[in-house]
């Protein structure tokens, strides 16, 4: 898969395509519907599938301060686009200047003239242009100007208590931030994954006997509601060929009330290894959530139940419920 940061080196000779646009932050369930609609369109036309995402949000560029929680990085969006057979990963930086153009003058700018588009794929809900006055149906309209097909994708919805759940970023932010992390995997069709490096915190976990990895995240990052979580711990050797492991971990999200913390960190206990990965790049898998964050009486308490977290872990992990 090709990936390109603006349009302003296309390759030479660059033809037709199907173009999807939108944030596709998590690339959950209902962004993999539309993809995969927007691949096999491309590959009937014999023509490649470019998928166009921004940088920064482009509700940070509107309304500075109103980022919403990033469920993806940009690297791991472009990771799980290309497993559903996308060709061209191209973010297009979200600035003030692209946010006031108009959305005809967007169309033809960036569709016709740059990406030379033979159909273009968005959900039912896509906004686009200065104060989002584009939508699927002026799109179809200019599409019959420009002479590129438009097809509006319907929203992926699933029953569940209390009625149907429509899955959406907004959504699965929702189940993040309340600790929710199994409802947060329906919706994504997979764990949520909270990415770091790892940095070095005060020794207190080693002291305990659970020596623990704190991770330095993304500055919004999605970050799960405090409390103790079963997860999969992530990390890619740096042999070659690069190894990428999966090993069981017990992860604390919090401030540790026990010894009156102030600062909110993700720190997880990775069991059966004895390593150091200070400076490495990790992921988390969130799988499920054990308990919320405690206070207790005693160090001794704490250590007693930090046993039992692990060994909840373990069964948690062992068979793939959440």
């Amino acid at each position: 898969m090709q990936r390109w940061r603006g349009l302003e080196n296309l390759p030479g000779g660059w033809g037709r395509c199907v173009v999807t646009i939108g944030v596709f932050d998590g690339v959950h369930r209902g962004h993999q519907q539309l993809i995969g609609r927007a691949v096999r369109m491309a590959r009937e036309r014999g023509l490649p599938c470019v998928l166009m995402t921004f940088d920064p949000h482009p509700a940070e560029v509107v309304r500075p301060g109103s980022h919403p929680a990033q469920l993806t990085t940009l690297r791991r969006r472009a990771e799980l686009v290309e497993e559903l057979g996308v060709d061209v990963f191209c973010v297009l930086p979200f600035t003030p200047e692209l946010s006031r153009v108009p959305a005809d003058e967007f169309v033809h700018e960036v569709l016709v003239d740059r990406l030379h588009a033979a159909a273009v794929v968005v959900g039912e809900n896509f906004t686009f242009g200065h104060r989002a006055a584009g939508d699927v149906a002026s799109l179809r309209r200019l599409g019959e100007r420009f002479g590129f097909v438009t097809e509006g994708a319907g929203l992926v919805s699933d029953s569940a208590e209390g009625g149907a759940i429509t899955f959406s970023s907004t959504y699965i932010r929702s189940c993040v931030d309340a600790g929710d992390v199994a409802a947060a995997a329906r919706a994504l069709g997979r764990p949520h994954r909270l990415e770091g490096i790892v940095v070095r915190g005060d020794g207190r976990g080693r002291d305990l006997g659970f020596p623990t990895a704190n991770l330095s995240t993304p500055r919004f990052a999605a970050i799960p509601a405090d409390g103790v979580y079963a997860c999969r711990f992530i990390h890619v050797g740096h042999g070659e060929p690069a190894v990428t492991r999966s090993l069981p971990a017990a992860v604390s999200v919090g401030t540790n009330p026990t010894f009156s913390g102030r600062e909110r960190r993700v720190e997880a206990y990775v069991l059966d290894v004895n390593e150091d990965f200070y400076g490495e790049r990790v992921a988390l898998d969130f799988v499920a959530r054990l308990r919320g964050m405690e206070r207790f009486a005693t160090t001794e308490a704490l250590i007693d139940e930090m046993r039992r977290d692990v060994e909840r872990t373990r069964q948690v992990l062992a068979t793939g419920e959440g």
